[in-house]
């Protein structure tokens, strides 16, 4: 099989992996939106991950070595896992803007629900269902982030290196 050959192959397993998953994601979204009157935040970050991690692959599939392209067409495997890892960098990055770990004017800001103390149960389900972006724009952010966070594996992983508290340990190289 020749180069060229593989990179089409990749492609059109990249486009049904990631098609596929966000049919799901939209038919999920779709029926959270209209039957119980909820956007789930989470699942449009997932989401923005997975694309953002496709769109990733794709860019570098003309330089990847002939040996890991020849991989890539032989496995389906290998091929979900980054759009999938993307997903999940999403994930913890909308976990930093919740937690305000991750802050600053190009940021999103949410409005969370207030927690009693002690807190109850209630507390819980409230912050899953009522914590939104505070305006259109910081709703835009979160998604653009959450975009960048699938596309750039290495962003997420400096976040966190970078997180306050982390400035007493001895840096490794």
């Amino acid at each position: 099989m020749t180069r060229a050959e593989h990179i089409m192959r990749v492609t059109r397993r990249l486009i049904l992996m990631t098609s596929g998953v966000m049919v799901g994601l939209v038919s999920l979204f779709a029926a959270t939106l209209f039957l119980g009157d909820r956007f789930m935040v989470s699942w449009a970050c997932f989401g923005c991950g997975l694309l953002g991690g496709f769109i990733s692959i794709q860019q570098r599939l003309k330089k990847v070595a002939t040996a890991e392209l020849a991989l890539l067409s032989q496995s389906w495997f290998q091929i979900v896992l980054i759009p999938v890892y993307g997903g999940i960098f999403a994930l913890v990055l909308y976990v930093g803007f919740l937690s305000q770990i991750v802050t600053g004017s190009v940021f999103p800001q949410f409005a969370i629900p207030a927690f009693h103390s002690p807190p109850v149960t209630a507390d819980v389900k409230a912050f899953f269902q009522d914590t939104y972006p505070v305006s259109g724009v910081d709703m835009a952010k979160l998604l653009f982030w959450c975009l960048v966070a699938g596309f750039s594996e290495r962003f997420i992983p400096q976040i966190i290196s970078h997180v306050p508290g982390d400035a007493d340990k001895p840096e490794t190289r």
